[in-house]
């Protein structure tokens, strides 16, 4: 096999590879009732590999397993949040800002919503797919319309443990060409996405016979430009040539653009996908790991202190949670299914007839309710307001007779409307909006109401108005 160095930009990576040969934590919904089974699957020495295909071997360098302050992993950015006074927190391996010494996380919130804020999110897995058998593998493992995905669009999908269904993680999927897709998945399940990736290649190869090729982005930076500012401090720093293009990219799509660097040159072509974690207009931008902190600074000091701040993960926490967002881990989990989890949305239309993808049999039976001859769900993903003190995770919501009945996933004070909202799983029957249930916070029970999520309406740009 022929072994490549990591390749600067995605645009020279496709080049590369046309010129080449190619021979080569568990949630406890606290509910008497059924749960999908978790797989036991073997979880090895976790793995990142430049580059993978399922007809040869792992390219492959290797990360300390252990998220001790001495073994965590830095991003491109680390040196810049220390100079900017990034309060430093370990988080999926990494070290990460939680908060900066300019604006406390409640103010960080407010500053994303009413202007601005730049989050670094390299942490998170960069993976590229390619090949013949890119689409299908997909198709395999998620119940997305891989299909049906146009050029330069993206959509949050799960992937799927073989025969329960149950998540293995939550993905961002974009195509960037006929059979090259762009893949993003997240930091604190880095080692069993990788396992899961190399054992679901090497069957796919077994049992279809495709080729697929699979590299990971180690070392590149990722950032998450967020509010309602966003494309005007983007667009200030564009290529001449780019600029008129961005107000005509809406949520989910995503364009190669250059940007201006500080140094008057300009950046090698990046991925800008337009969309984000809080609920407001924005865009995430893929960046080769030696032009992270020039992309970042023009950003920065381009916009200036006025529009645009750093943000760290506490704000980035409770604008995920007014968006209904979901943290994995904590709202999703391996024994959970996107139909328990109400995701059913991310099921294609055709997926929904035809299936194919792994745990089929269970997420369709569940599509339909027992009254009407399927298997329904025994529990739901629910948001809520909860009166009195916040409800945190693993807090019991209780009918009005004291019966448990589910119990909170995530939960905080909400910055923008001033109440205490919470995310959990509830049992079917109690998770229509406007139902009256109670929450125990230390001990005591408070009143909450079942609530429709986001909490806080979305603005993503879709065209003459942000919706």
């Amino acid at each position: 096999m022929k072994r490549f160095r990591a390749a600067s930009t995605v645009g020279n990576s496709i080049q590369a590879r046309n010129t080449l040969s190619r021979p080569i934590r568990s949630l406890s919904t606290a509910l008497n009732s059924k749960s999908t089974p978790r797989p036991s699957p073997q979880i090895l020495t976790p793995i990142t590999a430049l580059r993978y295909s399922n007809s040869a071997n792992l390219v492959t360098t290797r990360h300390a397993s252990s998220s001790s302050p001495s073994n965590l992993q830095k991003t491109p950015l680390h040196d810049l949040h220390i100079a900017h006074g990034g309060k430093m927190v370990p988080f999926g391996g990494f070290s990460m800002p939680v908060s900066y010494s300019s604006l406390s996380g409640s103010a960080s919130h407010h500053f994303t919503r009413s202007h601005a804020s730049l989050f670094d999110v390299s942490h998170m897995v960069q993976h590229r797919f390619s090949g013949p058998g890119a689409t299908a593998f997909l198709e395999r493992i998620t119940p997305a319309d891989i299909t049906g995905l146009e050029k330069h669009k993206s959509g949050l999908s799960t992937l799927l443990w073989p025969g329960t269904g149950g998540i293995v993680d939550d993905t961002i999927i974009t195509r960037l060409g006929p059979e090259l897709f762009y893949v993003v998945t997240n930091a604190g399940c880095r080692e069993k996405d990788l396992e899961y990736f190399k054992e679901q290649l090497a069957e796919f190869k077994e049992r279809v016979g495709e080729k697929v090729e699979w590299e990971v982005l180690d070392g590149w930076g990722l950032i998450a430009l967020q509010g309602p500012l966003s494309e005007q401090i983007l667009s200030s720093i564009l290529a001449d040539s780019e600029t008129e293009t961005l107000r005509e990219m809406y949520f989910g799509q995503s364009r190669f653009m250059k940007v201006k660097l500080l140094s008057m040159e300009l950046s090698s072509p990046l991925l800008v996908s337009r969309g984000g974690y809080t609920g407001e207009d924005g865009f995430e931008i893929s960046i080769p790991g030696e032009e992270t902190v020039a992309v970042t600074e023009a950003l920065l000091r381009g916009a200036g202190p006025d529009k645009l701040q750093l943000a760290g993960l506490g704000a980035r926490d409770s604008l995920r949670l007014e968006a209904g967002m979901c943290l994995y881990g904590h709202d999703l989990d391996d024994t959970t299914t996107p139909v328990e989890a109400a995701l059913s949305w991310v099921i294609g239309k055709n997926r929904k007839t035809g299936g194919g993808f792994h745990g089929d049999n269970v997420i369709l039976s569940q599509l339909t309710p027992k009254s009407k001859g399927g298997a329904g769900v025994e529990r739901r993903r629910i948001g809520l307001v909860v009166q009195g003190a916040p409800a945190r995770e693993g807090a019991e919501i209780v009918d009005s007779e004291g019966k448990k009945i589910g119990n909170v996933t995530s939960g905080c004070p909400s910055p923008t409307l001033g109440k205490n909202i919470a995310m959990g799983y509830i049992k079917n029957g109690f998770h229509k909006s406007g139902t009256e249930v109670e929450v125990v916070v230390r001990g005591k029970k408070r009143k909450a109401l079942v609530t429709k999520m986001p909490f806080v309406p979305s603005k993503y740009w879709k065209g003459n108005a942000p919706a």
